[in-house]
């Protein structure tokens, strides 16, 4: 049996430290996984909070991977259908070369799960008192964090969601000015909340789903015309998942299953490149890698906008039975976070709240999330599926095995491109061999449905040779829009945090 260094990789460096340390206290690597959460949620606003969902992949030492699914849920049981109609306020956000409109306010909002979700894994998997666990976030909401560079710009995409209440006003305006580069971020109720959750070993928790603050929320949705209602809350329940499992290059990848389908896209677009027989046609960044990840890319893209296959379609039992599940899809804003423990204990952890809806819940400090304004959400007219689903998404946390035993453990944001891009970090090592540093930090891909855009870094005869047979687009710069893949390998002890979004990665000492 392999001998396991301990490690975390997260999208942040105040994340990563609050669950090395943790590690480092005596706690395992869900005590570990959660304390990041918490983290993320106050230092990762534009990314992450309370009043999101998740996915968080497990493997325990001594057993089997588990998948805990605690993203949203459609909202609006008890109501009558012709109250179940969209109220959203469009806002638009400038992102650099072009706007998109988001719709925020009360009705974007769906049944969140991540507290629920954080305290189910703690319950199931932890071992270390829940006020140790949050004592980190606690302190970063109470004290402050000085807004990183990556932090500031995400945030500065969203100011008119951030600013849209007078709660958010009160967090990210200072003297009338909206918070930059270098400048504090403070949350104090929220720092509270998370108090009041390590003092009542998380029993407050209770509240949020069915107690005094659920009455807060529902009477919050129901003045600004929103769909969560009591019985949406009181019926939300973490969902414990098989993964979905293929093979790839003589290793085992496990990663999110159905209703999600980022995991099938993934396991889709392996399945296309061993076929093409990447790992005995090419060298890395030579025109073939190029243009078979291209080919791949394209045809599971094709795939997705219903028009099938040009290549030979994978025929397997997995392939059909996700075929089946698979229900629309949120796929934005994310950050994850992986975790692996001396005992062998795994974590991989994908978390997400949209834009964010501009709401808040009342004393706590958490923004709830926005996901039922999302268009691609929603394809047959917003609302339009039945309250009490569980809403899929592309956030695919990820496992990766060697003859029973689990090699490395990754996941990474980055909305639509999440697929392409740990396709591209598993193929980076699997393939080629290179070491997770590299494996991350070489440049990618990804197909668009029109152009393939490309990082740089590749060189001028590759990229001559796919541009004769895709339309390219080379970027300046590498970019978040690329993805942010956090990866460690418990067995070599290394470990990467994606550049693109700020990344930061530890391995502890023996």
């Amino acid at each position: 049996m392999a001998e396991f260094k301990a490690g975390v990789a997260s999208g942040h460096p105040l994340v990563t430290e609050a669950a090395s340390s943790v590690l480092s206290e005596g706690g395992n690597a869900f005590d570990a996984v959660v304390a990041a959460g918490f983290a993320a949620a106050v230092v990762e606003p534009a990314l992450s909070s309370l009043g999101g969902g998740g996915f968080l992949l497990a493997r325990p030492a001594d057993g089997r991977e588990i998948l805990y699914d605690f993203f949203v849920d459609t909202p609006g049981r008890g109501l009558s259908e012709s109250t179940r109609e969209p109220h959203f306020f469009p806002v638009t956000v400038e992102f650099p070369g072009s706007s998109q409109v988001f719709n925020i306010g009360p009705g974007s909002v769906a049944v969140p799960g991540n507290l629920k979700g954080f305290i189910h894994v703690h319950s199931k998997l932890g071992r270390m008192g829940l006020s140790e666990i949050v004592s980190h976030a606690a302190e970063y909401a109470r004290e402050g964090v000085v807004l990183n560079s990556h932090q500031a710009y995400f945030i500065s995409l969203l100011e008119p969601i951030m600013l849209f209440s007078r709660q958010g006003r009160r967090i990210f305006l200072r003297n009338g000015r909206y918070l930059a580069e270098g400048q504090i971020l403070k949350n104090p109720d929220l720092a509270d909340f998370l108090d009041e959750i390590g003092r009542t070993k998380g029993r407050v928790i209770d509240e949020f789903y069915k107690g005094s603050i659920a009455e807060d929320i529902v009477s919050d949705m129901a003045q600004g015309g929103g769909l969560v209602t009591a019985q949406d809350l009181e019926a939300y329940r973490v969902r414990e998942r098989e993964p979905l499992r293929t093979g790839f290059c003589g290793y085992e990848l496990v990663t999110n299953p159905p209703p999600s389908f980022g995991g099938f896209y993934i396991v889709l677009t392996l399945d296309l490149l061993e076929m093409l027989d990447i790992s005995g046609r090419c060298s890395w960044g030579d025109k073939i890698h190029l243009c078979l990840l291209a080919r791949a890319m394209q045809q599971v893209e094709d795939y997705r906008k219903g028009l099938g296959f040009r290549l030979e379609r994978p025929e397997s039992t997995w392939f059909h039975k996700a075929e089946q599940a698979i229900r629309p899809c949120f796929s934005r804003g994310t950050t994850h976070v992986s975790v692996c423990d001396r005992e062998g204990n795994m974590a991989s952890m994908t978390t997400s709240n949209g834009e964010g809806s501009g709401c808040f819940v009342p004393g706590t400090g958490i923004m709830l999330n926005n996901m039922m304004g999302e268009d691609d959400l929603h394809p047959e007219g917003f609302h339009s599926s039945p309250p009490g689903i569980r809403v899929g998404s592309m956030m695919s946390p990820s496992i990766i095995k060697r003859d029973g035993q689990p090699v490395l453990v990754l996941g990474s944001g980055g909305s639509k491109r999440i697929r392409t891009a740990m396709v591209q970090v598993i193929a980076n090592t699997l393939c080629f061999g290179l070491p997770a540093g590299e494996a991350v930090e070489r440049p990618r891909l990804h197909w668009d449905g029109e152009i393939l855009q490309v990082e740089p870094g590749f060189g001028d005869d590759a990229l001559r040779g796919v541009a004769r047979e895709f339309p390219v687009n080379v970027w300046q710069e590498i970019d978040v829009y690329f993805g942010g893949v956090h990866m460690v390998d418990p067995v070599n002890g290394r470990a990467a945090g994606d550049p693109r979004r700020g990344g930061a990665a530890v391995i502890l000492d023996p």
